[in-house]
């Protein structure tokens, strides 16, 4: 059974930092693009970020572009997130996503794998 697992989400005041993990089992995403997501309360799911098998190439929207960084690490068959500067506006329950290809989108419904979510909050 292909499970991915977020962890790292938490309470943080703005301009605070957090680095979000997901773990992966049941199969290997290391061939895989990886990406995460977020859903505030009462609004669409958006994209955050991607990356491609290897690492070599990231996407991310302008509103995390320059204080979010994803990466991953193959061996460990974990991607993470790391979150900076963080704001208010930035609430939201986190999603792990994974696809059955290598290369990126940023379209939600080209990911045919998700985690249950781990919840970041920011806030003073």
């Amino acid at each position: 059974q292909v499970q991915l697992v977020e962890s790292g989400g938490g309470l943080v005041q703005p301009g605070g930092s957090l680095t979000l993990s997901c773990a992966a089992s049941g199969r290997t995403f290391s061939n895989a693009a990886m990406g995460w997501f977020r859903q505030a309360p009462g609004k669409e799911r958006e994209f955050v970020a991607a990356i491609n098998w290897s690492g070599e190439y990231k996407y991310y929207p302008d509103s995390v572009k320059g204080r979010f960084t994803i990466s991953r690490d193959n061996a460990m068959n974990t991607v993470y997130l790391q979150l900076n500067s963080l704001r208010p506006a930035d609430t939201a329950v986190y999603y792990c996503a994974a696809r059955d290809v290598s290369y990126i989108s940023i379209r939600r419904n080209d990911y045919g794998y998700w985690g249950q979510g781990t919840q970041v909050t920011v806030s003073s």
